[in-house]
């Protein structure tokens, strides 16, 4: 029976890491490295993770206080030299009341009985005859009624704008015109320069602001056909009037009555 000799292993001198390399090859060992790497970081995050899941414990610290008592003064030491007004003088205490014993009511002083009025001593022959006296005393004269009065009504303003008859295109009151300034004869002039005098014009107008008239109207006018009213309602709108004056106020939009008189050699207003 022949033998076969086995050769003792020969032992490699080459690193662990060189082996790894040469039997497996570069990514084995890329792989196991990652695979060492996580390893360890998962052993780290489990040695961490009791410290930060379990919550820190609060210690409150402990506060202790002591009372102690006040201090008590000093007694004020006797004074021989106190005056005397200041000693305190011992009041009488009042004795205290016997519960047993009710109290005393206060006495009840009744009113003293009225006395009987004084009769008279009067004669009997002077007594009158009650059937002699009359049952009815004689009626006076009557005495006059009173007359009651109210206040007196309130009368007409001094100052104010006198009524006049005639009234406005739609029945309105007219009143006598108040002349802020009168018309110049230039103003008239070339109005009236088509009419025939003599005559005059009476027309009715409505007072506005600033004291202008307008929505003038004729009222009538002589002698007929002689067109001085036609030309003093064209002439109307330079006029300043005043407005009625009514309990001392100016009343803007009633209506006033003016009157133009035109003569041969002069004309005048109202």
């Amino acid at each position: 029976m022949s033998s076969i000799a086995v050769p003792p292993p020969v032992e490699d001198s080459r690193p662990l890491l060189q082996r790894v390399r040469d039997r497996f090859g570069t990514r084995a060992v890329a792989i196991a490295l990652a695979l060492l790497i996580e390893l360890l970081l998962a052993l780290l995050l489990l040695t961490l993770a009791p410290k930060i899941l379990t919550p820190p414990e609060e210690t409150v610290p402990m506060a202790t206080f002591g009372v102690s008592p006040e201090p008590e003064s000093a007694p004020e030491p006797p004074s021989d030299a106190r005056p005397a007004d200041a000693v305190a003088q011992p009041t009488e205490r009042a004795q205290p009341r016997d519960a047993e014993t009710p109290p005393t009511p206060d006495p009840v002083v009744a009113d003293p009985a009225p006395e009987p009025p004084a009769l008279l001593d009067i004669p009997l022959g002077r007594l009158p005859d009650i059937s002699a006296l009359p049952r009815r005393p004689a009626a006076g004269p009557a005495a006059p009624a009173r007359r009651v009065a109210g206040p007196p009504a309130p009368g007409p303003d001094p100052g104010d704008s006198r009524r006049v008859e005639g009234s406005g295109p739609n029945g309105e009151p007219l009143y006598a015109a108040s002349w802020f300034r009168e018309p110049y004869d230039s103003e008239l002039r070339g109005y009236l320069s088509t009419a025939r005098p003599p005559g005059w014009a009476l027309i009715a107008c409505r007072t506005v602001a600033d004291y202008r008239i307008d929505s003038c109207a004729l009222l009538d006018e002589y002698p007929d056909g002689a067109q001085i009213g036609r030309a003093v309602l064209a002439a109307a709108w330079q006029f300043r009037v005043r407005p009625p004056r009514l309990r001392g106020q100016y009343q803007v939009g009633e209506w006033v009555r003016i009157r133009i008189d035109y003569e041969l050699d002069s004309t005048r207003v109202r």
